[in-house]
């Protein structure tokens, strides 16, 4: 990988001051959105504490202890394999023991081999649709609790535990899984249940995101962050492009689909090890010992108002979205209108859309017959247009956007500017037309095609969460990130609770109703998006410090 003469600048800064303070120089107009993330090292901040932050505490150190986003990348795009790889077996193994289960409960008239085609039956996708309901509920009510306390921990000890943690609570879920598949005369199908438990108690792999984009957004600059976020993305899409078709190859040839589950748990396993012994945390023991002395003060100040109130509050499960509604002297209406319209349209793009994947699946095992490789091939050519848009046609456009020279350049890493806008508003837009699509098509290869429509609105979602994140200052990304994860958490409770009850009350009548109500919800965030107002950021501090009390509650538990 090419070193840049960024890099170079913090190589010399660990040998003297004179060298430490010429990194500490304004940064060349040049270097702006426009210029490659991965061809520089992306660790030179705009803010001068930044900066002489990262200097202080990494400049001296060799490259391989350096937090750079390139270490995430890999372990994180095999953990998108892993996460693409394993739905759409998960999904028709469920299918196959639940269809067995039924057909022991009710045998047929006729005795024969229960095939595919026995198993399409509304009773057994309604049975499915409220299985994977009751999983989706487990997993999200103990993540919502979970996941802003350790987000918040994020900020007070390091982001590398809480990545590892969250790996280990899926590992185990799936050894869960080969254990139903391997052993179907003893081990019950619901036992599968208990592997949304443990994911969801460790924070499920929304947390797991959250942790990696709070990784990125330790590493990189707030001008560059919609593109690191968009690399992200994109390696959340291969995964879920080349995950289902290769998962699907390995059914084929092995003609067993508990082969999937092993292959993944080691490469799952081989991924946690990785992560462990290789990755340098991004988070210095100076910063981290700093934010745990202002978590104590603000500890030691809820104690004074009464240790009830402090009870009250670990109580209150919406307590760490407080930061989304900031206050203080240097807090505006308009700052805390961002947050809230921003925070509910990743909600809507992020949240709804994967709560919405269980259903989807099922959809198509009952509409049109696909099995566990036509679905993977479905799934790569629908999330292969996503990759496309965010590793290709993203950058492009923000290339040719922003190369404008150094001021317009500038605006853009503090607060949203109206480019980041419209290319949310695009995003939500083509979003919508492909759940439309969904609702109308009533033939596979049409179903498809509007599954490619509705992959272009991938550009919305980093450029969202890029956006939330130049709200806050910088030691708070961890607990803004910890409290959207919360909001997807919620969103995956409340989100598979209404469509799959939709779905499971239509099935055989108008089917496509779930994708109707989508194309609605999607339709308000399109709407909502024009509330969002252009360059509006915390020039302080101040405004955050009521924001410290979840922080402190997290560290009281």
């Amino acid at each position: 990988m090419e070193i840049s003469g960024e890099f170079d600048e913090l190589e010399r800064a660990a040998a003297g001051q004179e060298n430490a303070a010429r990194v500490l120089q304004p940064i060349p107009s040049h270097d702006h959105e426009q210029v490659p993330l991965l061809g520089h090292h992306p660790t030179l901040y705009d803010d001068e504490n930044d900066r002489d932050g990262y200097v202080r505490d990494f400049a001296h150190l060799p490259w391989y202890q350096r937090p750079t986003i390139e270490w995430v990348l890999v372990p994180y795009l095999i953990m998108a394999l892993i996460f693409g790889g394993i739905i759409t077996p998960k999904i028709n193994l469920i299918i196959d023991l639940i269809c067995r289960q039924y057909y022991i409960e009710n045998p047929p008239t006729v005795l024969n081999y229960v095939s595919d085609d026995q198993c399409r039956i509304p009773e057994v996708s309604q049975r499915v649709s409220i299985f994977l309901l009751l999983g989706t509920l487990l997993s999200g009510i103990l993540s919502a609790i979970v996941s802003p306390r350790l987000g918040s921990f994020s900020d007070l000890y390091g982001r590398k535990p809480i990545f590892v943690l969250c790996s280990l609570g899926a590992l185990c879920g799936e050894v869960l899984i080969i254990l139903a598949a391997s052993y179907q005369d003893t081990i019950h199908v619901d036992w599968i249940l208990l592997s949304f438990v443990l994911e969801g108690v460790t924070g499920s792999s929304i947390l797991a995101m959250a942790m990696v984009n709070t990784y990125a957004t330790d590493c990189v600059s707030a001008h560059r962050r919609s593109m690191a976020f968009g690399y992200l993305h994109g390696c959340t899409f291969i995964g879920l492009s080349i995950g289902p078709i290769l998962a699907g190859y390995v059914v084929k040839w092995t003609g067993s689909i508990v082969a999937v589950f092993w292959i993944m748990l080691v490469s799952h396993g081989c991924c946690i090890l990785f992560v462990i012994f290789c990755v340098p945390e991004s988070i210095s023991k100076r910063r981290r010992e700093q934010a745990r002395e202002k978590a104590a003060r603000a500890k030691t100040a809820h104690h004074e108002r009464g240790p009830w109130m402090q009870r009250l509050r670990q109580l209150n499960l919406l307590e760490p979205l407080k930061i989304l509604y900031l206050t203080g002297p240097d807090s505006t209406p308009a700052l805390r209108q961002n947050l809230l319209v921003l925070a509910a349209m990743d909600t809507i793009m992020f949240g709804v859309a994967m709560g919405s994947l269980d259903v989807l699946l099922i959809y198509v095992n009952y509409q049109f017959g696909w099995e566990t490789f036509e679905s993977g091939r479905y799934m790569t050519i629908v999330n292969s247009t996503r990759v496309a848009f965010l590793l290709v046609i993203l950058p492009a456009i923000t290339y040719l956007v922003r190369d404008r020279g150094s001021d317009r350049a500038a605006v853009s890493s503090k607060g949203v500017d109206v480019f980041d806008l419209r290319i949310m508003q695009i995003g939500i837009f083509f979003e919508t037309l492909g759940w439309v699509g969904y609702s109308l098509t009533r033939q596979g290869d049409l179903f498809t095609l509007f599954g490619v429509i509705g992959a272009a609105g991938s550009i919305s979602s980093p450029t969202l969460q890029s956006a939330l994140t130049k709200h806050v200052p910088s030691d708070q990304t961890g607990q803004l990130l910890g409290a959207n994860g919360l909001l997807h958490a919620l969103t995956q409770i409340i989100a598979p609770v209404i469509f799959n009850s939709i779905f499971a009350a239509t099935v055989g009548n108008f089917t496509q109703t779930v994708f109707v109500c989508l194309a609605v919800i999607f339709g308000v965030g399109f709407i909502i998006s024009w509330f969002v107002k252009p360059n509006v950021y915390l020039e302080t501090n101040g405004a955050v410090a009521s924001t410290a009390e979840a922080r402190s509650d997290a560290t009281s538990t």
